[in-house]
């Protein structure tokens, strides 16, 4: 860690309030967040990418430093556009321009370095050394060792695009002593949204596709939700409570249905309070847990979890990838395998064998083989038939093309233990 970034930590551990943060965006922090910037990524407004950028970086980021000194620096629009989504929706992206991802990077470092003391152990996602395994390790250990019985599944509507920006100016205040940086972070959240040629004004949401703006949305959690069930709502409950919280995602287990269903009464307040609104079509109360042995399930972070038994007729908590995503997987790969008819087989594999190892270090989880077993043999099903429509002298030997899989393509395996119960999450 940086000495600097260090000073940050230990002055949040320390005080109520962090000081005179914004010199922190400087000449070498700007510059570290060029250097990080990916090339020949698509441009914002302004049409500017890393080399045409990098050709004067120097000057570039001096000049930079200057206007935001003199607080002439202020945020273009960012660029509108949308992506497919698996269910044959699209999901819109935002492009900032480039000196605002640099200035971005650079505020997001220092916001996470004043919030990462403050933030619980309950909060996960976009935080460092915290990954989606930690919380599926957290709601197995929960479920088998506690006495929980009930799961509140709970949905947040559009929450990235409805965070409210008095509340959230409210919050970074309560925190962080320094009129300048916060006024950066207000022109960020104010600098509006270009579709097309129209420009359209953004008087609630965090910065789309902004580095700062998981950090921001995290923040904001921390106060409506994080602080509130830990503080507030926990200590009066009689049963046992669990909370945990990915990004925007959380799932709450309860001993007793009746404290459920309060708690989610006051949630739905509490919600709206903050101009947030739950999903009514997504948040509910089931029955869950070795003392109920339902076959109710719920899905979280892409995975499902039942109740099941092992061989030996104990209860256990199981975990596979879910329907949904998986079909949305398999669509995106068949998707993609059309595009492949006339490219190179070995360079077409090779990028497979990346889609199988990414799959496995997501969902190989215990007990969750056949999951992802079914997924590999999906991938090797639809590319033995795709080569054989691109194989113009006839039909592809399966013998040979099973040379060609297995030379490429390690059988599936399971990569990440959520038995055994991590030390760190409480």
């Amino acid at each position: 860690m940086e000495p600097k970034a260090m000073r940050i930590r230990e002055q949040s551990s320390t005080y109520p309030k962090v000081q005179n943060v914004m010199h922190n965006v400087n000449e070498t922090t700007l510059m570290m967040q060029h250097r990080k910037q990916v090339k020949k990524k698509a441009t914002g407004i302004d049409g500017i990418d890393k080399e045409s950028y990098d050709q004067h970086a120097k000057e570039n980021i001096a000049e930079l430093v200057q206007r935001m000194r003199k607080f002439q620096y202020k945020p273009q629009a960012v660029r509108r556009t949308y992506i497919p989504k698996g269910n044959g929706k699209l999901r819109p992206l935002g492009i900032p321009a480039y000196e605002d991802r640099l200035v971005q990077g650079a505020m997001a470092d220092v916001l996470n370095e004043v919030y990462e003391p403050r933030f619980l152990d309950c909060s996960h996602g976009f935080r460092p050394k915290r990954k989606a395994h930690d919380v599926v390790r957290y709601l197995n250990q929960s479920i088998m060792r506690s006495k929980a019985n009930y799961v509140l599944e709970a949905d947040i509507k559009g929450f990235f695009d409805n965070v409210d920006h008095d509340w959230l100016m409210k919050f970074l205040a309560h925190d962080i002593e320094d009129k300048n940086f916060l006024r950066y972070v207000k022109r960020f959240l104010i600098a509006g949204v270009m579709e097309g040629t129209e420009r359209l004004e953004s008087d609630r949401g965090t910065p789309q596709g902004g580095q700062i703006s998981p950090i921001l949305a995290n923040v904001y959690l921390h106060y409506v939700l994080d602080l509130w069930f830990v503080k507030a709502i926990a200590p009066k409950l009689k049963g046992q409570a669990h909370y945990v919280r990915y990004a925007d995602d959380f799932v709450i287990l309860f001993q007793y249905e009746n404290e459920a269903q309060q708690v989610m009464q006051l949630l739905k307040e509490r919600m709206q309070k903050f101009s947030l609104e739950v999903a009514e079509d997504k948040t509910k109360i089931l029955p869950f847990g070795r003392f109920k042995g339902t076959r109710e399930d719920f899905d979280f972070l892409g995975f499902t979890f039942y109740n099941t038994k092992t061989r030996g007729g104990n209860y256990r908590v199981g975990v596979r990838t879910s329907k949904k995503k998986l079909k949305a997987k398999k669509q995106s790969a068949k998707a993609w395998l059309a595009t492949r008819l006339t490219k190179p087989v070995a360079e077409t594999v090779k990028l497979l064998s990346a889609v199988v190892r990414g799959h496995c270090n997501y969902y190989g989880v215990n007990g969750n083989f056949h999951g992802i077993q079914n997924f590999w043999k999906y991938l090797k099903y639809s590319t033995y038939r795709m080569l054989n429509r691109r194989d113009q002298k006839g039909k592809l030997r399966y013998p040979k093309f099973l040379r060609i899989w297995d030379f490429y393509i390690k059988e599936p395996h399971l990569t990440v233990d959520i038995w055994n119960w991590n030390p760190k999450i409480t």
